[in-house]
């Protein structure tokens, strides 16, 4: 299917990731060897919310500054796309019957969806619909992005946005080239290792096999967006493409695309 869109996940750093030319560089090269997308559906870790909801679909809605303690420029920034309608009702027929799919008419984008979107699609015109996580259970998140897959073949790209390691808590250096922590470099490697291998079910028993827990994740959101794109993949247990690595304040900014 050489038509058919991959899926991602990716690291969304802070709004600071806007001024590194590293990161920066390398997702804007990731966005420009990709076909270019009908729309962007994201799946972000700062959007835990159940039932299943979407983000405002319109536009003219503004985005949602999740951060503080950050230069005043960030809280002004915005980033205006194209009418999502139609792929958010695409959305909502995709999902069981006994799944309710909530609208949220005025909820735009956090900051893990638009981030990393100004960098990869800075013109703003591309669709981008934000889908909240409505479980941390990786066998449901699987399942979400099974039943989203067909998107794939319509153009649509499929982003889990997070951060593969996120032990914000337990950082001492907050410096762009600080020295990761063991419980960082141990989980990256582990994590490295059973993405090469196409391995979802050690992926998927993380909290109790992978070295540098809870540390590398003391809350799991940033790492389950990784089940919708392993679920979207065309075979989750195949080895998918590593394409982004290395660590930003410490944090494995690893990154992974699947075919």
């Amino acid at each position: 299917m050489p038509d058919r869109m991959p899926a991602l996940y990716i690291g969304h750093g802070a709004p600071p990731l806007l001024d590194d030319p590293l990161w920066s560089g390398q997702l804007r090269g990731l966005a420009g060897d990709l076909p270019r997308p009908s729309a962007v559906l994201m799946v972000s870790a700062h959007w835990e919310s159940a039932p299943l909801a979407l983000s405002a679909s319109g536009p003219g809605v503004g985005l949602v500054y999740d951060f503080g303690g950050f230069a005043q420029k960030y809280y002004e920034m915005t980033y205006e796309t194209p009418d999502a309608t139609a792929l958010a009702a695409r959305i909502a027929g995709l999902m069981p019957a006994a799944e309710q799919v909530h609208q949220h008419p005025r909820r735009g984008l956090d900051h893990g969806a638009w981030v990393p979107m100004k960098i990869m699609y800075p013109a703003g015109d591309v669709p981008v619909l934000q889908m909240s996580l409505p479980t941390h259970d990786p066998g449901r998140l699987l399942e979400i992005g099974r039943r989203l897959a067909p998107l794939r073949d319509e153009g649509v790209l499929i982003v889990g946005s997070g951060f593969l390691t996120h032990g914000l808590p337990f950082l001492t250096d907050f410096s762009l080239d600080a020295t990761p922590p063991t419980w960082s470099v141990e989980f990256d490697a582990w994590a490295a290792e059973a993405m090469a291998r196409g391995d979802v079910d050690e992926l998927a028993s993380y909290a109790d096999k992978a070295p540098g827990m809870p540390y590398a994740h003391p809350t799991v959101e940033h790492f389950s967006p990784l089940f919708v794109t392993l679920g979207a993949a065309t075979a989750p247990d195949a080895p998918g493409e590593q394409v982004i690595d290395g660590f930003w304040l410490g944090l494995s900014k690893r990154s992974l695309q699947v075919a």
